[in-house]
């Protein structure tokens, strides 16, 4: 049994579908009801309190581990949920962290990101570690603005990063679910070309077959909107990367396609597939 958490997510939902259909047997957890491919099993848990995963773990051989933006602020217990798998006898733990615990180590939501990815290194689990950099679904914000105005508001318009798709991620992590020879690896996932937020909004507006205008925020004016729905460390935190990225952190990773056996998808394929979102 593999279990996922984060499952109806833009992670969680196509990897818990690949595994599906590679036959396995998943279980998809999340905190509110949802629905799941068919001959999944379905958890409702909230991670935040570690011992309530003790049902979704149940016969759990491996497990994907992915916080939600709660499980970041101080406070949080991520390492528990790690103690949990431990103790139910879960075998293989793949952890989605960030790139940022590489290129940016010493900020206040890397160091807890760290921490937890030690905790795994010593708790004598089979592990992996994905390390993506800039996620392509974070267009996602603008799909509101793009709908009703046909705008997309953003920072730091002309300064790019090489996005990820997460389906790509996913596929990742599937693979490392799966297959033994990924045991013990820390990957940094990316997508194929550095990407401006004007470049993304220009694959926005061509998949749409529309004119969309960009408008540039300030930093505090991102934050400001960031901050409902993260905690307020880790929206500076991303906004220090988007603002100033270093060479690492527009670096072009080969991890992808040494593990899947293909390029990443570029963003204009994620903008063509997420046409709906923006109409």
């Amino acid at each position: 049994m593999i279990v996922v958490t984060g499952a109806t997510g833009n992670i969680g939902r196509p990897l818990t579908r690949a595994l599906a259909d590679a036959g396995e047997r998943v279980t998809a957890v999340s905190r509110h009801t949802a629905a799941v491919p068919d001959g999944v099993r379905h958890v409702v848990a909230d991670l935040a309190e570690p011992a309530g995963l003790k049902p979704a773990l149940e016969d759990a051989t491996s497990l994907f581990l992915l916080l939600s933006g709660d499980l970041h602020a101080t406070g949080a217990d991520p390492a528990g949920i790690i103690g949990e798998a431990a103790a139910a006898g879960v075998r293989r733990v793949v952890l989605l962290s960030t790139l940022g615990v590489v290129t940016r180590p010493f900020g206040t939501t890397r160091v807890a990101m760290r921490a937890l990815e030690d905790t795994l290194r010593e708790s004598g689990l089979e592990w992996a570690v994905l390390r993506p950099g800039g996620f392509a679904s974070n267009a996602l914000w603008w799909a509101e603005s793009v709908r009703a105005q046909r705008v997309v508001a953003a920072p730091f318009g002309d300064i790019g990063v090489p996005v990820i798709d997460p389906a790509d991620i996913a596929a990742v992590a599937a693979a490392c679910l799966l297959d033994d020879r990924h045991t013990g690896n820390a990957y940094e996932l990316t997508g194929p070309e550095v990407i401006t937020p004007r470049g993304q909004a220009e694959a926005i507006a061509a998949a749409l077959g529309s004119p969309i205008r960009f408008h540039e925020l300030t930093r505090d004016e991102a934050k400001a909107a960031m901050t409902r729905s993260m905690p307020a460390e880790l929206a500076d935190d991303t906004l220090d990367i988007l603002g100033s990225p270093s060479p690492a952190e527009v670096r072009v990773s080969p991890d992808v396609q040494q593990i899947l056996g293909r390029a990443p998808r570029p963003f204009a394929d994620w903008a063509a597939r997420n046409v709906a979102a923006f109409r």
